[in-house]
């Protein structure tokens, strides 16, 4: 059994089971562009960044020439990849895992590649939470069901996402549990560990150790929605709580601008991987406002939850049917409600106690959504498929 897995680029989300997969059997990932590994403009953080954890070690992997004269994965046409069908062949694979297919050239290697000869899976986390109508929606949903007719196997990462599918005519007997799951262990272990630097932070920031924190992470972009939270926290006017936000994007100006003096905002910049648990413990609560289709899923919550951490998020965010139990370890709002929002975050900050108990919650609920369940999914759907049979016991 060899599985060749396409990606855009290496994602600190992936490289992680990418390791833990290659445990299980051999496989060799396809990158088509080099973002993360060496020091480019990250549009969403509106700033140059390159990951500080290992994103290349642990499985095989090899780099597509990208012949795009503006390389990226931010325009249709910024992947392009001539020799991508020829270096999959060269290493003749029993199956191929796509990890999305809406660049120019993950389009030519779908209409060029033989499934018979190895088949092809498709894990993305695509959500219509945001429902459209009229002629354009009608269309794009018969283009989208068209292009899926190529896979033999889906691989679904929470239950949006499995609506989804089903919205496009996949049937059950193609579609696949396989989570959106971040690195459990690194998070946990380093979150425990992290509580005395979390509070030496916190106190570089002017945040006392009587402060709850209310923190968003992430990029400050307008799908995110970091200027509802800020709007809201003002509103909620919670004694004892500071609202800290962590990253970098284009709408920085604006938040700063809107926060002024206020004596109960502060920002941080943008932290890299290696800090994010350390990040996350000097919060209290984590909060992610985010309005539209383009929050398919929201890894941050994933990453939080395994430090311990309880979580508000809109109903748009793509992970809030699978992780976030209202009055269990969070609560939920309607996406761009104001109002909602700010009433959230009195109830959470009303009961201190509580907010702990609501934190350990998290963690439990979170343990179930690992590189061990992804992968397992992903052996399913092989195994489904006869390309790949479990040792005999």
């Amino acid at each position: 059994m060899k599985l060749a897995i396409i990606s855009t680029h290496p994602i600190q989300y992936h490289a992680p089971w990418f390791r833990h997969l290659a445990k299980k059997l051999e496989l060799r990932v396809f990158y088509l562009w080099d973002f993360g590994v060496t020091r480019k403009l990250d549009r969403g953080f509106n700033q140059t960044i390159q990951w500080d954890i290992p994103l290349l070690s642990g499985y095989q992997y090899e780099f597509v020439p990208n012949t795009s004269r503006n390389p990226g994965t931010h325009r249709f046409g910024g992947l392009q990849n001539p020799t991508l069908k020829k270096r999959v062949s060269g290493y003749s694979p029993s199956a191929v895992l796509m990890m999305g297919y809406n660049y120019e050239s993950l389009y030519r290697f779908l209409c060029g590649w033989d499934g018979k000869r190895a088949p092809l899976l498709f894990r993305g986390d695509s959500h219509r939470i945001v429902k459209c109508g009229g002629t354009k929606e009608r269309l794009r949903r018969r283009w989208i069901s068209l292009v899926f007719k190529r896979f033999a196997a889906f691989l679904y990462v929470g239950r949006a996402n499995q609506h989804y599918y089903q919205y496009h005519g996949i049937p059950s007997s193609k579609l696949f549990f396989a989570p959106h799951a971040v690195d459990n262990d690194f998070f946990t272990r380093a979150g425990v560990k992290a509580d005395c630097s979390a509070l030496s932070w916190r106190r570089e920031l002017g945040i006392s150790e009587e402060d709850a924190v209310v923190m968003f992470a992430g990029k400050y972009e307008e799908k995110k929605r970091p200027l509802d939270l800020l709007t809201a926290f003002v509103r909620a006017d919670i004694t004892n709580a500071k609202l800290l936000f962590v990253g970098a994007g284009p709408l920085e100006a604006n938040l700063r601008r809107r926060a002024g003096d206020h004596p109960n905002i502060c920002f941080a910049p943008f932290q890299n991987q290696s800090v994010m648990p350390r990040t996350y413990a000097a919060a209290d609560l984590l909060v992610l406002p985010s309005y539209g289709p383009g929050e398919t899923w929201g890894l941050a919550v994933n990453e939080a939850m395994c430090v311990g951490r309880p979580v508000i998020v809109s109903d748009h965010v793509g992970c809030a049917q699978d992780l976030v139990f209202p009055y269990e370890n969070g609560l939920t709002f309607p996406a761009g409600d104001v109002v909602s929002l700010a009433n959230c975050l009195r109830e959470a900050l009303v009961d201190r106690e509580r907010l702990v108990a609501w934190g350990r919650e998290s963690r439990k609920i979170v343990g179930q959504y690992s590189y061990d369940q992804t992968t397992a999914g992903l052996m399913s759907a092989l195994e489904k498929l006869s390309f790949f049979k479990p040792p005999m016991r």
